[in-house]
């Protein structure tokens, strides 16, 4: 395999990709995923125009179809499979984006970890960067070759309710929130019905948005280091991450990384799971617990 002037951090810049855009051994994924109340569609706007040789990854199917908790994490053998038909395998190394810019690619980057495969890295500032500085796209389906893939499940990096529930109660790992701030304290309904507001007791609330510039590039380390601080939380400590579903937990996971903490876990359930539990313990808005 070509040996790459590896990054420092999980992240690759356009340019970086586009000179780098016919490797064999670079493989493209566009992981797009829009709010289901958004009113797109991301496998259609992925066939009207995606970055050249990308190919589509469907976070809603390649998930756990059994549950009424939305896009979990998939079985490790189903993972494989999917990888496998969409021409991924070892050896090489994966580069995530989506549409919005720092959005949904960093939950791809995560399901690929704990899969074990180490070599994934997300495009820093995703399709709308690419569009912006008119590099080439296309609308045609790659040519996809099943490769071997190989599953070498990181159990540490993801965590359950029983998990989340023991370190809200002992104060470690600590839990970060990245909803926003009026849906944390339990202002702001629930987008998913039938889900109580608040949040976990004893966790920390770190919006994802303001990790991510007007481009939908990442901030710089610094800037990530200097939020993570003004929100109280120690990046030098193990952490775990949660959402609404998961997917925006992942953004919190991606910007750690950056600033060096790769001792983080992603409550896979997060409010899906939590909001919609009763014997689930909740903060709200007036910090009593429920």
């Amino acid at each position: 395999m070509t040996s790459w002037s590896e990054p420092q951090i999980p992240l690759v810049t356009t340019d970086w990709l586009l000179e780098h855009i016919n490797s064999p051994d670079v493989h493209i994924i566009d992981a797009s995923w829009h709010m289901p109340n958004a009113g797109r569609n991301a496998k259609q706007e992925y066939e009207d125009c995606h970055i050249e040789g990308a190919v589509f990854f469907d976070i809603d199917e390649i998930s756990e179809l059994n549950t009424s908790l939305p896009h979990m994490i998939p079985s490790p053998e189903k993972f494989a499979s999917r990888a496998r038909n969409l021409g991924l395998g070892d050896g090489v190394k994966i580069v995530i984006y989506d549409s919005v810019g720092i959005f949904s690619a960093p939950r791809v980057w995560w399901m690929f970890r704990l899969m074990g495969h180490e070599d994934v890295v997300v495009l820093d500032g995703g399709l709308k960067k690419w569009l912006a500085e008119g590099k080439p796209t296309e609308d045609m389906k790659p040519f996809k070759r099943d490769r071997h893939y190989s599953i070498r499940m990181r159990h540490d990096l993801i965590k359950d309710f029983n998990q989340v529930l023991s370190a809200s109660q002992n104060l470690k790992p600590q839990i970060l929130d990245a909803r926003s701030p009026t849906r944390f304290s339990g202002e702001e309904a629930e987008p998913r019905q039938g889900l109580n507001s608040g949040h976990i007791p004893n966790s920390i609330n770190v919006h994802y948005a303001k990790l991510i510039n007007e481009n939908g590039t990442l901030k710089s380390k610094d800037e990530l280091a200097i939020i993570f601080k003004d929100s109280g939380v120690d990046v030098s400590k193990p952490i775990i991450t949660s959402c609404g579903s998961g997917i925006t937990a992942c953004i919190l996971a991606l910007a750690l990384s950056v600033v060096g903490n790769n001792n983080v876990a992603i409550y896979d359930g997060s409010w899906a799971e939590w909001g919609s539990r009763d014997d689930a313990p909740i903060e709200s808005v007036n910090f009593e617990a429920i």
